[in-house]
């Protein structure tokens, strides 16, 4: 069965730390560009991050910058998203994506993302 699923979401701290993995099952992430993205309550869903194939071109969201890092193992199937300097404005569901015909790229060109985690979520209070 083809997944992805997420994990390490929780309840943090304001300026605290976490670290996001997306795993696949059932395919290798090697051939594909992944994307984070997140989804507060009574927002829309908005991109994080995104990473190419090679782990070679990286994009941020301005309201992450410097304070997430996203990065991939393709040897462990895995990428993650380290997040630190965590605000509440960062609570939302984290969801990591790409697209089933690998035409999901960074850029912005090609497709959007078609095949999505299941999310986790993640909670910035005191």
């Amino acid at each position: 069965q083809v997944q992805l699923v997420e994990s390490g979401g929780g309840l943090v701290q304001p300026g605290g730390s976490l670290k996001l993995s997306c795993e696949a099952s059932g395919f290798t992430l090697d051939a594909y560009t992944i994307g984070w993205f997140r989804q507060a309550p009574g927002k829309e869903r908005e991109g994080v991050s995104c990473i190419d194939v090679n782990g070679d071109i990286t994009r941020y969201a301005d309201s992450v910058k410097g304070r997430f890092t996203i990065s991939r193992d393709n040897a462990e199937n895995t990428v993650y998203l380290q997040m630190n300097s965590l605000k509440p404005e960062d609570t939302a569901v984290y969801y990591c994506a790409t697209r089933s015909d690998a035409h999901y790229y960074c850029s912005g060109d090609g497709s959007p993302p078609d095949y999505w985690g299941q999310g986790t979520q993640v909670i910035v209070s005191s």
